[in-house]
């Protein structure tokens, strides 16, 4: 493929490299910020623009990389699809459900594909643990949890993600984004939620802490924090069932070493489980990149679509929905 970088921050960095890595090329970088655009161009001996209109018209570009702030998104996805663009976008897809929807709207129209970048389902331990769900390794569901927070860091106030005309909400908007599509990815839609949003720490309009519980179609429970004050980046993902549990602590970095944690349920017995660790390198970025080249090349839409975007937007709107009203909101999918 023949790939244009729009934005081309730290996301922007980190896609076209995993592109080329891959063996696709980097033929066309935009941003706003000319130097930004100058700099990856320079790395990747390709053109630049300021205009993101330029890659959509341009007969050359096979795919378009969405890594700018929220509010751009809806535009540039929806332009790219109706001119058989295929669209790898970041979370979130939108600014809020209307924008998403009209993504959504206009994947269905188009053949081209598009991805939400939903990095978690690359990582290898979170792959090994649905794999383990699906084969049944933990029974029937019961119930999942997730706590998933970073630091924040001077002046995180005056971030661009705090400013809901931008971002469309907080925390929720950001890492938030992760849980839910990991909540649905592993247990199916959710019929019903109830939480709490509220900055806590930053000042700001948008969440810094997001606390909720949501009730699957099927019954099970999930529960979830997401943090902008956890003051020591945190991740654990955890899968409990009838029969035993699956749990993913760490996703490198940072967050510490990625492990996968096995358990059965035996009630006669001490307990017992089964560890493995993933160290090295993140190659989350090159396996979701993977993904979406091979759904592009066999005409086949992305794992993580239109619609995977759309439903992890509404759920955090139903969650500030509930924070506000200070009831349970229920879905209609």
């Amino acid at each position: 493929m023949k790939v244009a970088i729009i934005g081309a921050g730290r996301q922007g960095g980190r896609r076209a490299k995993a592109a080329k890595e891959y063996g696709d090329e980097i033929t066309l970088v935009v941003d706003t910020k000319q130097e930004l655009a100058a700099a990856l161009a320079k790395e990747y001996s390709c053109a630049k623009s300021a205009d993101w209109t330029s890659a959509v018209k341009d007969k050359d570009v096979d795919s378009l990389v969405i890594c700018t702030p929220n509010d751009t998104h809806a535009a540039i996805a929806i332009d790219a699809l109706k001119n058989g663009k295929n669209v790898f976008c970041e979370k979130p897809i939108a600014r809020n459900p209307e924008e998403a929807r009209q993504i959504l709207d206009a994947a269905k129209k188009s053949r081209a594909v598009l991805k939400c970048g939903f990095t978690l389902r690359a990582h290898p331990a979170i792959e090994k643990a649905k794999k383990h769900v699906e084969n049944g390794g933990v029974g029937k569901l019961l119930f999942m949890r997730c706590n998933y927070g970073i630091t924040g860091r001077s002046g995180y106030e005056k971030d661009w993600r705090m400013n809901t005309s931008i971002s469309g909400g907080g925390q929720l908007m950001d890492q938030g984004q992760h849980i839910l599509d990991l909540f649905r990815w592993f247990g199916g839609d959710i019929k019903e939620v109830t939480g709490y949003a509220d900055s806590l720490y930053w000042g700001a309009s948008a969440e810094d802490n997001a606390f909720a519980l949501l009730r699957s179609q099927s019954g099970h429970i999930c529960m979830m924090h997401t943090s902008w004050t956890e003051w020591k980046n945190l991740f654990l993902f955890e899968v409990f069932g009838d029969e035993g549990y699956v749990k993913v602590e760490g996703l490198g970095g940072s967050y510490g070493t990625e492990r996968l944690i096995l358990g059965k349920k035996d009630l006669d017995k001490p307990f017992v489980q089964e560890v493995e660790e993933f160290k090295g390198a993140d190659i989350s970025w090159q396996g979701e990149w993977e993904e979406f080249a091979t759904a592009v090349k066999g005409g086949q839409q992305s794992s993580s679509g239109a619609y995977d975007g759309w439903a992890a937007v509404k759920l955090a709107f139903a969650i500030y929905e509930s924070s506000k009203s200070g009831k349970c909101v229920k879905l209609d999918w």
